[in-house]
C-alpha cells in the first residue's frame, strides 16, 4: 500500500471515528474516482454504505449501493470468502432471503470454516419460518466457533421458544443457550455490536414515555407532535413509525395509518407487526384487496405461520372467492400450530365447504378432523349433526346428537337440532319434547320458541299456544323476521286482518336486513289479506 493510500485509509477512518459515515463515504468516493480498480476501497465503500443504511438518524436505504461496490471489488477478488458473505448480508438485509443464501453458500465453498456464513444461513432459514433448517445451520455456527458464538446461541435459544414440541428437556435446552449466549458474549464481536445497537435505542425512551404521557393525560394530538418530532430527528426508528399509525388507527384516520405503517415497512421489510396492523387497518376499511395482497406478503416472510393463512382465507371467503379460500384453510390445518386452534380452522372450512361450496361430504371430513383434534368439543357435534341432516343421513344425526348430550346433557343447541330432526322425520312429539328441553335450558332461546310455534300452529291447529310462543321468539329476538312472520300468520288466522298486516311489514323491513324470506312471499301474505 502507497503512502496516498494510506492517507486516503486514514482520513476516511478518521471520518468514520467522529461518525460522519457521509463524509467517509465521500472520501471514499473521491479516492474511487482516480483509482476505480481498488478493489479495497470498493470493498470499505461498500461497507460504509451498509452500515449507513443501519443507521436510525436517516431513512434512505443503501443495500443497492452496497452490493454494487462489493460486486466490483468480487472482480478482483473472485475466491474471496469475506466478499461473497457480505453481498449475501445485503441481500439478507434486502429481505431477498434466497438470493442471501445462495451467496452464503458461495462463501462457504471458498472457506467451508467461515462460521458466520453458517449462522447467516440459520438466520436466513428463520425468516422462511424453516426453523428446523434454522437450529441446523445455528448449530453447525457453534461447532465451528464455539467462543465467537453469542449470537449463535441466542438464535437456537429463540429458535427453542418458537418450537410446537414442548417439554421439560425443551424448557431446559433453552435456558442453556440463554446462559451460553451471555457467556460467549464478550467473545463475539458482532454480538457486542448487536447489543450496543440495541442499547441505543434506549436514548428514545424518555420520548416514548412522553408520548406515552400526553396520551394519558393532554390528548392525543399532543402525543402526535412528540412522536412526529422524534421521528424527524430519527428517520430510521421503525417503532415511532408503528407508534404513530397505532395512534391514527385509533382515531379512525385509517390513510394517515397506512402511510405510517407502509413507512415502517420500507425501513424494515421483515416487520411483522406493520404488516399485521396494516392487514387490520384494511379490513377495518373493508378493502378486502389490499389486505389480501397484505396477507400474503406476510405469508411470504413466514410460510409456516398458520394464523396468516387462516385469516387471508377468511377475508377470500368474504370476497366471495371460496375455492381460494379452501386451499388456505388446509394449509392452516397441516401446518397445526396447536390441536384447540386448528379445530376451529377445521371446523370453519367444514361450514365453508358446507355452505359455500354445498359439498357436504367435504364438510362432513372437515368436521370430523376436528373431532380428532378435540373431541369433547360441542360445537363439533352441532356442525357435524347438520352436516348429516343436510345430507338426509337423519340415523347417522341422530347418533352424533346424542353422543353430544352424553357429554352435555343440558346443552339447548343440541335438543334444538334434535327437535329440528325428529320434525323433519315427521315425529312430532318426539319434535316437541326436544324443543321444550331447549327452553328449559335456555329460556331466552328464539329459535326454539319459532319451531315449536310452527308445530303448534300447523300441525296441530293450536293458534293461541302458536301466537304466545311466537310473541315469546320476538320478545328475546326483535330482530327475528322469520318470527314476526310466523306470528302474522297465526294472528291473521284468528282474524285481526289489521294486527297481522303490521307484523307482515316489520317482518319485511327485518328480512331486508337478515334476509331470512322470500320478500315476495311476504308480499303476496299482504295483499291476500285484503283480496
Amino acid at each position: 500500500m502507497n503512502s496516498t493510500d494510506n492517507k486516503v485509509k486514514k482520513d476516511i477512518d478518521k471520518f468514520y471515528k467522529n461518525g460522519n459515515l457521509q463524509k467517509a463515504i465521500e472520501c471514499c468516493q473521491c479516492a474511487l474516482s482516480t483509482d476505480p480498480t481498488n478493489a479495497e476501497l470498493h470493498v470499505r465503500l461498500g461497507d460504509l454504505y451498509f452500515e449507513w443504511h443501519l443507521d436510525i438518524h436517516q431513512a434512505k436505504q443503501y443495500l443497492d449501493e452496497a452490493i454494487t461496490e462489493y460486486q466490483r471489488a468480487l472482480e478482483s477478488y473472485i475466491d474471496s470468502a469475506e466478499i461473497y458473505y457480505k453481498i449475501g448480508m445485503a441481500f439478507f438485509h434486502k429481505n431477498e432471503v434466497d438470493r442471501a443464501i445462495n451467496y452464503f453458500n458461495l462463501a462457504l465453498e471458498k472457506n467451508p470454516k467461515m462460521a458466520d456464513a453458517y449462522y447467516m444461513i440459520a438466520c436466513s432459514h428463520t425468516k422462511k419460518a424453516h426453523f428446523q433448517d434454522a437450529l441446523e445451520f445455528a448449530q453447525k455456527a457453534i461447532e465451528l466457533s464455539p467462543l465467537c458464538s453469542s449470537r449463535a446461541h441466542f438464535l437456537v435459544y429463540n429458535l427453542l421458544r418458537v418450537m410446537t414440541v414442548k417439554g421439560y428437556k425443551i424448557s431446559f435446552k433453552q435456558k442453556k443457550e440463554l446462559m451460553l449466549a451471555i457467556l460467549t458474549l464478550p467473545f463475539d464481536r458482532l454480538a457486542i455490536k448487536n447489543v450496543l445497537r440495541v442499547l441505543s435505542y434506549f436514548q428514545f425512551l424518555p420520548v416514548l414515555l412522553k408520548g406515552w404521557y400526553m396520551v394519558s393525560t393532554k390528548g392525543v394530538e399532543k402525543a402526535l407532535e412528540v412522536y412526529r418530532g422524534a421521528i424527524e430527528k430519527a428517520p430510521g426508528f421503525v417503532l415511532l413509525y408503528c407508534i404513530l399509525g397505532d395512534i391514527y388507527r385509533a382515531l379512525g384516520r385509517f390513510e394517515d395509518a397506512i402511510l405510517e405503517y407502509k413507512m415502517a415497512i420500507m425501513l424494515d421489510s421483515l416487520n411483522i407487526t406493520a404488516y399485521r396492523s396494516l392487514c387490520l387497518v384494511y379490513e377495518e376499511l373493508g378493502d378486502f384487496d389490499n389486505a389480501i395482497d397484505s396477507y400474503k406478503k406476510l405469508i411470504e416472510i413466514q410460510p409456516n405461520a398458520a394464523e396468516y393463512q387462516s385469516n387471508l382465507a377468511n377475508i377470500l371467503y368474504l370476497k366471495g372467492e371460496t375455492k381460494e379460500a379452501i386451499g388456505y384453510y388446509q394449509n392452516a390445518i397441516s401446518l397445526n400450530p396447536n390441536p384447540a386452534w386448528t379445530s376451529v380452522i377445521a371446523q370453519t372450512l367444514g361450514y365453508v365447504f358446507q355452505e359455500g361450496e354445498k359439498n357436504t361430504d367435504a364438510a362432513i371430513s372437515a368436521y370430523q378432523c376436528a373431532y380428532l383434534l378435540t373431541p369433547t368439543d360441542i360445537d363439533i357435534f352441532v356442525n357435524l349433526g347438520s352436516a348429516f341432516y343436510d345430507k338426509q343421513e337423519y340415523n347417522n344425526a341422530l347418533t352424533i346428537y346424542r353422543r353430544a348430550l352424553e357429554l352435555d346433557p343440558a346443552n339447548a343447541k343440541i335438543h334444538c337440532n334434535l327437535g329440528f330432526l325428529h320434525w323433519g322425520k315427521g315425529d312430532i312429539q318426539e319434535a316437541m319434547k326436544e324443543y321444550e328441553l331447549a327452553i328449559k335450558y335456555d329460556p331466552s332461546y328464539d329459535i326454539a320458541y319459532n319451531n315449536l310455534g310452527v308445530i303448534y300452529l300447523d300441525d296441530l291447529g293450536r293458534i293461541q299456544n302458536a301466537i304466545e310462543l311466537f310473541e315469546k321468539a320476538v320478545e328475546y329476538n326483535p330482530n327475528y323476521a322469520l318470527a314476526y312472520y310466523n306470528l302474522a300468520r297465526s294472528v291473521a288466522i284468528r282474524g285481526d286482518k289489521i294486527e297481522a298486516a303490521k307484523l307482515y311489514q316489520i317482518a319485511m323491513d327485518l328480512n331486508n336486513v337478515t334476509n331470512e324470506l322470500d320478500p315476495q312471499e311476504i308480499k303476496e301474505k299482504i295483499q291476500n289479506l285484503f283480496d
